[in-house]
């Protein structure tokens, strides 16, 4: 089913599948929208976090403890690849989680926007295990693989059961996706798969970029990403050397380190707690705006007395 982008199956899953009082196990850092959707029917969150020490992979240990453990344990939300940290999970990853969940009364909320954007490999997703399809929504967006960003087209792949169950929620609350906009994804799923390769090539290049000039950095530690065009590296160091907390320091990096430059990126915090003490870096700039921003930061961290005056006027940001 299509879908105005994948954000509306965030909610529609939560509908279908979340009853007041059911457990959602989440993977953190997480996409923001996430909690949201499942507060508002009542269901109450587990976070498991994702570790930069285990390649931001989902951990099978924390599902099988929320499965034995957790009363009305009901959902799982994947993201893979994964925003904001770049994880990937592992063909063994999707195994073990599709043996857990399998034949349970669990569904899982599957979001793979960035399916075509996986360095190592290819894209594998968790409905290549068998014998799940009563129990996903996968669901993809055309605004990553197809630079189709504003179009607001997205779609999901379930069983024709949910998906009827789905359908009646989109055309009782949205209607449809405008025509001419699932008319041009699906010319770009029919025609576009050289091009869209190509320009997945370039990003992955850009964030080998990135990543490289972050390892310059003092007191960064950056894993390459397996996929997405996001660089997430851990800043903690120098956010402990200078006493601010990570979104602190992506906002003075905006608005005070200088005063006719900034650079835009967010603190891991805006991903839920699991994210303090890491930025989120995007690719999608020219190389040598890419180049300027790690060269700046750099900088930055380095002006002090700058900190300083920001955390004077701004001391919500202080590490404490």
């Amino acid at each position: 089913m299509a879908g105005p982008g994948a954000k509306a199956f965030e909610q529609f899953f939560c509908e279908a599948f979340l009853d007041a009082g059911d457990a959602v196990l989440v993977f953190s850092p997480h996409f923001p929208t996430y909690p949201p959707n499942i507060e508002r029917r009542g269901g109450q969150i587990i976070y498991a976090p994702l570790r930069q020490s285990n390649e931001f992979r989902p951990d099978l240990e924390a599902v099988k403890l929320f499965i034995d453990k957790i009363p009305r344990a009901r959902a799982i939300f994947l993201n893979s690849p994964h925003n904001p940290t770049g994880g990937v999970a592992t063909e063994s990853d999707l195994r073990g989680l599709a043996e857990l969940v399998r034949g349970r009364d669990i569904a899982v909320f599957s979001d793979e926007p960035y399916n075509h954007m996986v360095w190592s490999g290819r894209h594998l997703p968790l409905l290549s295990q068998p014998d799940l399809l009563d129990q996903t929504v996968a669901c993809y967006t055309f605004s990553k693989s197809y630079s189709m960003s504003g179009w607001r087209l997205g779609y999901a792949i379930s069983s024709p059961r949910i998906v009827d169950a789905l359908g009646k929620m989109i055309n009782t609350s949205l209607s449809c996706v405008t025509p001419i906009a699932q008319l041009a994804g699906a010319a770009a799923l029919r025609e576009d798969a050289v091009e869209r390769d190509a320009t997945m090539l370039r990003f992955k290049k850009k964030v080998e970029l990135l990543v490289a000039d972050l390892r310059q950095v003092e007191g960064v530690t950056v894993l390459m990403p397996a996929g997405t065009f996001y660089a997430f590296p851990n800043v903690a160091p120098i956010c402990r050397q200078l006493g601010i907390t990570s979104h602190g320091l992506a906002m003075y990096l905006l608005e005070a380190a200088d005063d006719k430059f900034g650079v835009a990126c967010l603190g891991g915090e805006c991903f839920g707690p699991a994210g303090q003490g890491f930025l989120r870096f995007s690719c999608a700039e020219p190389d040598e705006r890419l180049h300027a921003a790690v060269a700046f930061l750099k900088e930055a961290v380095t002006r002090t007395d700058r900190v300083r005056k920001y955390l004077d006027v701004h001391a919500k940001y202080r590490l404490t």
